[in-house]
This record gives structure tokens, C-alpha cells and sequence, in this order.
């Protein structure tokens, strides 16, 4: 010992004072013990086992695709606790219902054309296809959505299999009747793809017949339609990879509940948290300040 301590150049006093006088241990980690439970609006403890078969609860829904943020504010909208989003993410990891982290994607710079200011709804709509897969059947599905991007609601879509030139003028139809737009004097921007049915004579000269703006994006230039494509990305992730789709029927079934769902239900990050729906008529009745986005 003797030898080692002199390598080590450890006073032999220091080292048997230390043995004598061990140091306390301290306890994991750093900061004010966890109380184990949080107050709702009325001043009332809830423990955090509660909380806990209330998170558990709700990820058994149509919101089980939802992170802690979300869950944070639906526990406090539904239950009226006073709790923050760390001690959420902390309870959520716990009970294992965190989603492992998404890979980022690498940026790439590019230019984006910031040509419009959308300040109210029925302004700028943008349209888009999307696959679908009926398993049962070996096949695929189209389905054709316009959402607004004010508002981020799907005012309308379409669903079958097959998608051509007249079901997006339907499609487009149903749209305008669904959102009272008629002729006016600063026409609705209709924003797409550079799709077969986007360029063909019939969809220009509808267009021009009910006084709507089309307008292409470049090609290769998803960003520009973001809003569309970000819708189809949800639907993809919380609707298509949860369901093994048997018939059409079953897959169009899915899609009707999954649009109403994400129109009324479906919290959305930036409409201060609410559904669009509710964004929508909130903005309309001066409960919220709309925002207004430029792109």
C-alpha cells in the first residue's frame, strides 16, 4: 500500500483520514426531491399515478399518435391541471409512451419565393394527390385533398379508385359550394403539382369559368405546396401505417373518420393549439388574432 500510495503521491495521512471520515453519500441527481403529484385549477392534489392512467387513457384514442406536448395540453383542457410539459415528457417516459425520435433529414438550402401573404381563409388553397394501399386487394387508392392554408382545414376531398381530371373538378366543386366562394374581385389562389390533371385544358378552362387563380408550382418544389404535403404526411403516419386496409370500402371508411378527425378534433401546433375548425371560428368571432403567414 505503502508503495502505491507514494506512486500515486497520496499522503499516507490523507489516505487513513479518508477511511476514518468517509464523505456522505448524496443522492441521485441534483435539485428539490419529486413531490409526486401537481394541483388542478382548484387547488386539489392529484398524484401522479392518476395522471399517469389519465396519459395511458389517452393514448388509447385517436390520439395515440400525439407527443407530450399535446398530451400536456389536453391534460390540461379535459382534467384542468396545473402541470408543465417537462414533468409530462417525464411521467410519459416512465409509463415508455414516448415514439422513438424521427431521424432528421439533412438541409438543403434553397430559394423559396415568398410571393404571397395569406391573411384571412378562402385567400390561397392548395391541392394534391396521394396513394393509398387496399392490402385485401393488391391494389391502390387515390386520394385528392384541398386544405386552406389559413386555416389548415380540408375543405374538401375525394376518394377512389381512380383519380382523373373530372373527379378533381368535382372535387374542386364540392370545395367552393362547402366554403360559399363565388365570383369576386381578388379571386381564391388554387396552388398545385404540375400533375396530368393540373395541366390539362379542362381543369384551365373550369378554372377560369368559376373565377379561381391556378398556379403551378416548379417542378421538384414540394416546399411550395408544404401545407398540403404536410397534411398527406400525417395522414400517412396516423391513419395509413395503423390500418391493414381489406376492401376500398373499408380504406375510404378510415379516411372519412381520419379527415373529420383532423378538421374538429386534431390539436394543431400552430392554431394555438386548437383544431381548425375551432381556429376558424375563433379567428371569425374575435376570440384569437388570426395570424398571418407569408410564403
Amino acid at each position: 500500500m505503502r508503495t502505491v500510495l507514494r506512486i500515486c503521491g497520496v499522503p499516507r495521512s490523507t489516505y487513513y483520514y479518508r477511511l476514518l471520515h468517509p464523505e456522505p453519500q448524496r443522492p441521485a441527481g441534483k435539485g428539490r426531491p419529486v413531490p409526486g403529484f401537481s394541483y388542478d385549477q382548484t387547488g386539489t392534489q392529484v398524484t401522479d399515478g392518476r395522471i399517469q392512467t389519465w396519459l395511458r387513457r389517452l393514448v388509447q384514442g385517436p390520439n395515440a399518435a400525439f407527443g407530450y406536448r399535446k398530451l400536456t395540453v389536453l391534460l390540461r383542457r379535459k382534467h384542468g391541471l396545473l402541470i408543465n410539459k417537462k414533468k409530462v415528457y417525464r411521467l410519459c417516459k416512465s409509463l415508455n409512451l414516448l415514439a422513438p425520435k424521427r431521424e432528421k433529414m439533412s438541409v438543403v438550402p434553397r430559394k423559396i419565393a415568398n410571393n404571397r401573404v395569406v391573411t384571412g381563409a378562402n385567400q390561397l388553397w392548395q391541392m394534391d394527390i396521394k396513394y393509398g394501399y387496399v392490402t385485401g386487394q393488391r391494389r391502390h387508392f387515390f386520394l385528392a385533398s384541398i386544405i386552406d392554408v389559413f386555416d389548415r382545414n380540408i375543405v374538401a376531398y375525394y376518394r377512389g379508385s381512380t383519380c382523373r381530371t373530372p373527379e378533381i373538378l368535382k372535387t374542386i366543386q364540392k370545395a367552393i359550394e362547402a366554403r360559399k366562394v363565388g365570383q369576386r374581385e381578388i379571386p381564391l389562389i388554387l396552388r398545385t403539382d404540375n400533375g396530368p390533371q393540373f395541366i390539362s385544358k379542362a381543369f384551365h378552362a373550369y378554372c377560369e369559368q368559376v373565377g379561381v387563380e391556378h398556379e403551378r408550382i416548379p417542378p421538384r418544389t414540394p416546399n411550395k405546396n408544404a401545407f398540403i404535403e404536410s397534411f398527406h404526411s400525417i395522414l400517412e403516419r396516423e391513419c395509413y401505417q395503423r390500418h391493414c386496409f381489406e376492401s376500398n370500402e373499408e380504406a375510404f371508411a378510415e379516411v372519412d373518420r381520419f379527415v373529420h378527425y383532423y378538421n374538429h378534433d386534431r390539436i394543431h401546433g400552430s392554431l394555438y393549439d386548437w383544431p381548425p375548425t375551432e381556429y376558424l371560428r375563433r379567428v371569425q368571432t374575435g376570440m384569437l388574432s388570426p395570424k398571418t403567414l407569408a410564403l
